[in-house]
């Protein structure tokens, strides 16, 4: 390619919204373009990229035996209705109407589509196991679109979907999908850490995320170092502190003025936040529990969700994790109670208790919480705390499970170790979801014995676009990128200083073409400066310059992309040369 030709110009300097290094620079290299919040368009540098990444997807689940399909991106919003997933998603998921009335759905992601075809394709179990696969452009309505493409709303995916007979080949075929997403980001040189998840909407029992860890990360990772425990906050959990050993004491009233936070109170009282109770006040949607296909009548298939109040009460030292909370009560979303929602339950803002809250509420305490005893809470009146309430004795819980969420320094739960935490990219998630789809899509198998059973269904997914950010994240400078060999949009980039060096950089390019190399000459007749400039920023992993100064050295100036130091190469040789350079470079995945 020469880059007179080249459709897209460099920037000097990127654009004022651009948040991450490594977006700024895709944005300076003439990679991608902004159109809309979240959205973006790829230019041929970026294309180059992403087709790259796309052909390792391709090639390492085509190893472990998927085969390639194409799912509509459009779909019946019925198939998401029985799955429940239309009411529980939420404003994410785009939905329309077409010309005759008829709700449809923009697919972010095809377990419902995929369930349906298996309940026509599949009718034995010696049609299984089965492992389909596409690379496919995908919309969600994301409210907080940031980082370039980190986290977009327009994305390409490859998403992959296991048809399985039973638990243990599911977690065979879970096992050789993790190891090819493994070689893939060795392939690539993004170093991933496979971590367990939530499940979130996709549902199933088991989850694990790959994350790149990295400070721009929205995620947050638990990681011990004296052992191989490593989870998304979202799920981790820490090893329960000692508490102390105490009869409950008596109630007794305290006046607070003016300690509305848990900081505030402590230092009032001369004690520590472990002794407080920090309560959380929220509204969860919930959608009634569903029943399978075929088993529901219509009406119950639209039910919407409804918002339920919950008290959710920790530790002073800890912190509410919403996700745990919402699996605890079953909840798709949290949204904070309003001052008039939580004054309605007989609760009052900054000195909020729940004493007393009774069956207004679902009360959900945290276990450390209910262990500890005899804990400051807020009396329900403007400028008063309680002290010695116990959970049990002063008031009643619906449910005492863990909704902590782990911090720094606290203990292992495995080992004992202090954890750790690191902001991370989720780059792909792969998901065990039994039998939830099957059921709901009829998606049914014979057995050897003749008896009919549902088919047992994983979910794999990697985000391509976002492998791409990640990469610009990880391999740039301060002057342009530093595409790994696997990935970059051109293995070489020749460069002519001045006029005279213009006829032997064209046939150094045909030359190299003619070898099989993947090729930019930047035959732009620019300075010096600017040429070295937009190499940097472009970011190929070799550069030849054809100055005066290395042909009347008797060759070529070639250098690494990622070094300063150039070696004067023989014209004859540099093919050889080249060919030896990206052999050494693939070799350091």
């Amino acid at each position: 390619m020469r880059m007179s030709q080249l459709f897209g110009t460099t920037l000097r300097s990127a654009p004022s919204t651009s948040e991450v290094a490594g977006h700024q620079l895709l944005l300076r290299g003439a990679y991608v373009r902004q159109v809309g919040a979240g959205i973006f368009a790829f230019l041929p540098l970026g294309l180059r990229v992403m087709r790259r990444l796309e052909l390792i997807a391709r090639q390492e689940m085509e190893a472990v035996g998927a085969q390639e399909v194409s799912l509509p991106v459009v779909l019946p919003a019925e198939l998401w209705r029985r799955s429940g997933r239309l009411d529980s998603v939420g404003s994410e998921l785009v939905q329309l109407k077409d010309r005759r009335d008829r709700d449809l759905v923009l697919a972010m992601t095809h377990e419902e589509a995929v369930a349906a075809l298996a309940a026509g394709e599949v009718q034995s179990w010696r049609q299984l196991p089965r492992l389909v696969f596409q690379i496919q452009t995908k919309f969600r309505d994301d409210p907080r679109p940031r980082a370039g493409l980190i986290r977009t709303r327009e994305f390409t995916m490859k998403d992959a979907y296991s048809l399985d007979r039973d638990e243990s080949g599911l977690a065979a075929q879970y096992e050789r999908i993790s190891q090819a997403y493994a070689e893939i980001f060795r392939r690539c040189q993004l170093p991933c850490r496979s971590v367990e998840a939530d499940a979130g909407m996709m549902g199933g029992t088991v989850a694990h995320e790959f994350m790149y860890l990295t400070p721009i990360g929205e995620d947050t990772i638990v990681l011990c170092d004296g052992c191989a425990y490593a989870k998304n906050r979202q799920v981790a959990r820490a090893a329960t502190p000692p508490v102390p050993v105490e009869e409950p004491a008596p109630l007794e009233r305290v006046e607070t003025p003016g300690a509305t936070t848990i900081d505030s109170l402590a230092t009032l009282l001369g004690i520590g936040p472990e002794r407080t109770a920090k309560v959380l006040f929220v509204m969860a949607s919930v959608v009634p529990a569903r029943l399978p296909a075929g088993s529901e009548d219509p009406a119950a298939a639209r039910r919407p969700s409804r918002e339920m109040p919950v008290v959710a009460v920790v530790r002073g030292d800890k912190t509410v994790n919403e996700t745990k909370l919402a699996n605890a009560v079953g909840a798709s979303d949290l949204r904070p109670m309003t001052e008039d929602e939580i004054r309605a339950l007989g609760c009052v803002p900054g000195y909020a208790s729940p004493i007393g809250v009774g069956d207004r509420a679902r009360v959900v305490v945290d276990d450390l919480a209910a262990a500890s005893p005899n804990l400051v809470a807020g009396a329900n009146t403007e400028g008063w705390h309680v002290l010695g309430v116990n959970a049990g004795r002063d008031y009643t819980p619906d449910l005492v499970t863990d909704i902590a969420a782990v911090a720094d320094g606290d203990a292992c739960i495995d080992c004992g170790a202090a954890l750790r935490t690191e902001r991370g990219v989720e780059v792909g998630n792969i998901f065990q979801l039994g039998t939830q789809y099957a059921l709901n899509e009829g998606a049914k198998y014979l057995d050897e014995t003749g008896v009919e059973r549902p088919i047992v269904m994983g979910s794999y997914g990697l985000g391509i676009g976002r492998l791409l950010g990640c990469l610009a994240e990880e391999h740039h400078d301060d002057r342009g990128l530093c595409w790994p060999v696997s990935v970059a949009p051109f293995e070489v980039q020749v460069l002519a200083i001045g006029e005279e060096s213009s006829v032997v950089a064209g046939e150094l390019y045909g030359a190299l073409q003619a070898d099989g190399f993947d090729v930019l000459w930047d035959d732009r007749g620019e300075r010096a400066g600017v040429q070295f400039a937009d190499a940097d920023l472009v970011g190929a992993p070799l550069r030849v310059i054809v100055s005066p100064r290395s042909l009347a050295a008797g060759g070529v100036e070639a250098k690494l992309r990622t070094s300063d130091a150039a070696s004067v190469i023989d014209r004859d040789e540099l093919p050889g040369w080249v060919r030896r350079q990206l052999t050494a470079l693939a070799a350091r995945r």
